[in-house]
């Protein structure tokens, strides 16, 4: 399925590259020769210019962006100092321990990404408004609607107070909308758009914001809508969410690792994704992100790995206490030629469990079965030359073991693969839909109905089924579920668990709860209203 549409929006993706570096000096004028007469014809003209939309999306798998923010403030994951490696001024830290400022670059990174996506979105619109004698023009700009629809409730999320820029031809400094605004935006886009976009799940949808892509947003915004807006709209979430399950297209896969297996386009589960290509559309770097320097070796790489960002042990732990696993199993994926589920050491029910899915913990081995060392860190590991990825990071500043912490291991990483993955990545699936109608239920006292769907999830894992449900174990199986697909953090402030305290983090201020506007588009934009606590 994903070939299909990938080759397609690959070549698109090359094509705009080329375009952007090599006519940088065109005259504006030119754009008028773009008109109904010569361009924008056929379906696949329309799909060209839509590609410039999606390829927004391309750094979302990479470091020091939207994901990283979400992520690395949130207890799943942490990037230790180790020495004179991952200091960076300390701004990894501080989005830590909720100690970040707005000058930390992440945040800025994060901004004109969406930014960027929200941008390309407006100009598209306004070009394909030019064509409204042609027929295809009203699907195309409701897919790119839903495409802005997405940026700004990242943005919303994120930043909370932003500028609500839809028209591309506005001049000037865009002032700030409230959150409050920026939600009934994106909640009426939504409202306006879900009807017209396709409802098949196919290899032409594939990758495309069609309606169930629409309809899981829509569940994702009205599950947290108290948080945005102060209303609880649990109804609603769990209305949008009841309707992907019963729309017969989606089904939860065998086991949970096939989400996220290379070669991942044939998931049952997977709603929407981001379909990225290790040649063509490049970005999604975790595999150089987390591992040790010395599993170029156990992978075959053709590059380095970063040795970066590992899990929080606590967190990693929460699998173990939940699920009966008797600690530390592995090595994950490592040395295997594909993904091959027999290979995965299987619980007791001989499902797949989760952590083992998730993480890369243990000695590591190299396709000929040795244990892969790295003499160069025999004095700062407590392992020596042996990588053995330990669950325990001792500190996060400055020595930080080398080896320490469970890697990310969410994604396959492909034998003698590249920094860049060839995985698709996932935005939503059923799994998350599934826990939202669960946890939308639950909330309205419909606690039979909520308990039932998370033990779905559960027996999924191979894991007992909960008995009852609460805060805590419903909080905790979310975590375990959706490691590292960028909701952590929204569960912990929807919870109010956000400014805990967890590992070399001390308890925080709500403050934190909304990221700071960051310093250099408060200095580009006058208009902009910096955020609570940031002042």
């Amino acid at each position: 399925m994903k070939k299909t549409f990938l080759t397609r929006m690959a070549l698109i993706f090359t094509g705009l590259a080329f375009f952007s570096q090599s006519c940088t000096d065109l005259d504006e004028e030119l754009f008028d020769t773009v008109t109904s007469e010569n361009f924008f014809q056929t379906d696949e003209e329309f799909v060209a210019a839509l590609g410039q939309a999606y390829s927004s999306f391309s750094g979302l798998g990479s470091h020091a962006n939207l994901w990283a923010i979400n992520e690395l403030s949130s207890d799943e994951l942490v990037v230790a100092t180790k020495g004179g490696d991952w200091f960076d001024g300390g701004i990894l830290i501080q989005l830590h321990q909720h100690e970040a400022t707005p000058d930390n670059g992440f945040f800025n990174n994060a901004w004109t990404q969406i930014y960027s996506g929200i941008n390309n979105c407006n100009r598209l619109i306004f070009q394909f408004q030019q064509l409204e004698d042609n027929p295809q023009a009203a699907a195309f700009i409701a897919e790119l609607r839903g495409l802005r629809a997405l940026w700004f409730y990242w943005a919303m999320d994120a930043f909370g107070n932003v500028p609500l820029t839809t028209d591309f031809t506005q001049t000037g400094n865009p002032a700030t909308a409230s959150r409050q605004e920026v939600f009934n935006f994106i909640e009426s886009e939504l409202n306006a758009i879900v009807d017209l976009l396709p409802a098949e799940s196919n290899s032409a949808t594939y990758g495309r914001m069609n309606r169930w892509a629409a309809l899981a947003l829509r569940a994702r915004l009205y599950l947290n809508a108290e948080v945005y807006t102060g209303t609880p709209r649990y109804s609603d979430a769990a209305a949008d969410a009841e309707a992907i399950m019963n729309s017969g297209l989606f089904s939860l896969a065998g086991n949970y690792a096939e989400n996220f297996a290379v070669e991942n386009s044939g998931s049952p589960e997977n709603i929407f994704v981001i379909p990225y290509d290790k040649v063509f559309a490049t970005g999604f770097n975790w595999n150089a992100m987390t591992l040790h320097y010395a599993s170029q070796g156990v992978f075959q790489f053709t590059f380095q790995p970063w040795n970066g960002y590992a899990v929080v042990e606590e967190f990693y732990n929460s699998y173990i206490d939940s699920e009966n696993n008797p600690g530390p199993q592995g090595p994950v994926w490592s040395g295997l030629a594909e993904f091959d589920p027999a290979n995965i050491t299987p619980n007791g029910t001989g499902t797949l469990d989760r952590r083992l899915s998730n993480f890369i913990v243990g000695p590591q081995v190299n396709p000929d079965g040795s244990i892969a060392v790295d003499p160069a860190f025999e004095a700062t590991d407590p392992d020596g030359t042996m990588l053995n990825f330990t669950p325990e990071i001792n500190e996060i500043f400055p020595n930080g073991w080398r080896q320490g912490g469970a890697r990310n291991g969410k994604y396959e990483f492909e034998q003698g693969g590249t920094e860049n993955l060839d995985n698709d990545f996932v935005i939503f699936r059923l799994g998350e839909m599934m826990l939202i109608k669960a946890e939308a239920d639950y909330r309205m006292g419909n606690t039979a109905s909520a308990l039932a769907i998370v033990n779905q999830i559960r027996e999924r894992a191979g894991v007992d089924p909960f008995t009852e449900l609460n805060d805590e174990n419903l909080l905790a199986e979310r975590g375990r579920e959706m490691f590292a697909e960028m909701t952590r953090r929204q569960d912990l402030i929807r919870f109010g668990r956000f400014q805990d305290a967890w590992w070399e983090k001390d308890a925080s201020s709500a403050t934190f709860n909304i990221f700071p506007i960051p310093q250099p588009q408060l200095d580009a934009n006058p208009s902009l209203q910096q955020n609570p606590g940031y002042n």
